[in-house]
């Protein structure tokens, strides 16, 4: 409309100037006009929400890895869309809404983007922090734009439904009266308003899709049925998963023929869609470095400890920190070799973070439950690298900081699931004293029996760290290569001596 305006404008001005009329003043009138025209136009664009436009969506649900019992939900919801005439033979009303909830990064905003490509629907996505304004009435509106666009969004690309997403949806639905300002009340009672006016004869049919990691502080009203009826968990994917979403994410990478997947997915357990997507692009950015066309196992590698602990910082420990960081590290390294072996991945003094140096270990499975001795020994091999340094300097030092904080947390789950010496308790109902006291004798016991555990290794510790410092970091392979040898060495003096 604005391009129309304008052409027509200048073609009448051509007109009168070859008629030979004085379009100075003419030329004045249009200019403040279209001046005047685009001041409004941006206004109306701030208050009605610019950004609520409808997405090209060119996503399916072949795109979307580790997610197939999510997926299966969700298809099954959005069938009631797209077979519209046989499930109305049958009395059945369509589903509003849709509630996306689970943690960051495990593909909610694709999983939408999909739900409007399988139903050929048009899409409109918005985020909650959009509705919000200090001024009141300003949200409101902002959610009657959102679905007035979305209706208009539909007839102009000729289809009969369309899906709103609104990403982060806690933001303006949470429970009513906990906030101070009434803002946040006035837009969400208008968003439970239009979701109450969608019926199912309507055309354009909207369904409403909304994403959250805080399910629990949203509105009961916004979650009872005739609402969102739905509500299904994306959670973090398995192994199989994680393996889907790096073969899909590596598809366009040129893999060097020692990569394998399959490895990787077993060492990145507790990674979302969008960590193992970024570890993917890590990858290939050190290879891009290291002058490579391929990417290969090593870079992977080095890109899993990226995502997790961060690019290496520039600080230069001294000779003597990076001495005892080895031995720390060491500590750790033997306490999980000893209680599980193979689980050592790599070992590496190299500073990333926050942490001088770190041991990756590889999950024996993806586990969802654990036995108390498996919480001990975790407890064992987080005390490792103290009663590492204790053993060879004879005292401790700042670094175990963090080491001690997880193993305090592990303990109190022992505790408080009923796996210590004071039996099943209530966490609510027990004394902290008597929580303190449980969780102390717990890492007091296991201190002592890491302290036994590594006692052997002393002086097999020294040597190896020395080497740990000149290579900055040994996979753990190596590690173990060394390990055996040392206790056979050690052995075979024993028996001479």
């Amino acid at each position: 409309m604005k391009e129309w305006l304008l052409g027509a404008s200048i073609a009448i001005v051509i007109f009168l100037a070859v008629l030979g009329l004085n379009v100075l003043p003419l030329l004045v009138l249009v200019g403040l006009g279209f001046i005047l025209y685009t001041l409004v136009d941006k206004r109306q664009l701030i208050q009605t929400g610019s950004k609520e436009t409808a997405v090209k969506h060119a996503v399916n649900f072949d795109h979307i890895g580790g997610q197939d019992t999510a997926k299966r939900e969700l298809m099954e919801a959005l069938d009631f869309l797209r077979y519209r005439d046989k499930i109305r033979s049958l009395g059945i009303r369509p589903l509003k809404g849709i509630l996306l909830t689970g943690p960051p990064g495990t593909g909610k905003t694709m999983m939408a983007k999909a739900a409007a490509t399988y139903t050929d629907s048009s899409f409109v996505s918005a985020s909650g922090s959009e509705f919000v304004e200090m001024y009141v009435g300003v949200g409101a509106q902002r959610v009657r734009e959102l679905f007035r666009k979305a209706r208009q969004s539909a007839r102009k690309e000729g289809k009969d439904s369309a899906i709103i997403f609104v990403d982060e949806i806690d933001v303006v639905g949470g429970k009513r009266g906990a906030h101070s300002h009434q803002e946040y009340d006035q837009t969400l009672n208008q968003l439970l308003t239009e979701m109450d006016g969608m019926q199912t004869t309507q055309n354009p049919f909207i369904l409403v899709i909304a994403a959250t990691n805080r399910p629990d502080i949203l509105d009961s009203a916004l979650l009872r049925p005739g609402r969102f009826d739905r509500q299904i968990r994306v959670e973090l994917p398995d192994r199989e998963g994680r393996l889907h979403i790096l073969k899909i994410q590596s598809e366009n990478k040129p893999l060097a023929a020692n990569v394998d997947l399959d490895a990787i997915a077993k060492e990145t357990f507790g990674f979302s869609g969008a960590q193992l997507e970024s570890l993917t692009n890590e990858a290939a950015i050190i290879a891009l470095r290291q002058n490579a066309t391929e990417i290969t196992q090593e870079f992977f590698r080095e890109a899993v400890d990226k995502v997790l602990m961060g690019e290496k910082t520039g600080r230069k420990p001294t000779d003597d920190e990076l001495y005892r960081v080895a031995v720390h590290e060491l500590g750790h390294a033997v306490a999980s070799e000893m209680l599980r072996a193979h689980s050592v991945s790599h070992i590496t003094i190299a500073p990333r973070g926050n942490a001088l140096g770190f041991v990756r270990q590889v999950p024996e499975a993806d586990s969802y439950l654990y036995t108390k001795d498996q919480l001990d020994h975790q407890i064992i091999v987080a005390l490792g690298g103290a009663v590492s340094e204790e053993l060879i300097f004879h005292s401790r030092s700042t670094g175990a900081q963090n080491d001690f904080l997880q193993a305090s947390r592990i303990a109190r789950t022992e505790v408080v699931c009923g796996l210590s010496r004071i039996g099943i308790v209530a966490e609510d109902h027990l004394q902290e004293n008597i929580l303190d006291e449980e969780v102390r004798f717990i890492l007091s016991e296991l201190e002592g029996k890491t302290r036994d555990l590594l006692m052997p290794f002393k002086e097999m510790i020294e040597p190896f760290a020395k080497d740990l410092v000149n290579f900055e970091t040994v996979d753990g392979q190596a590690f173990r290569t060394w390990l055996s040898q040392k206790a056979n060495e050690f052995e075979m003096q024993r028996e001479i001596s």
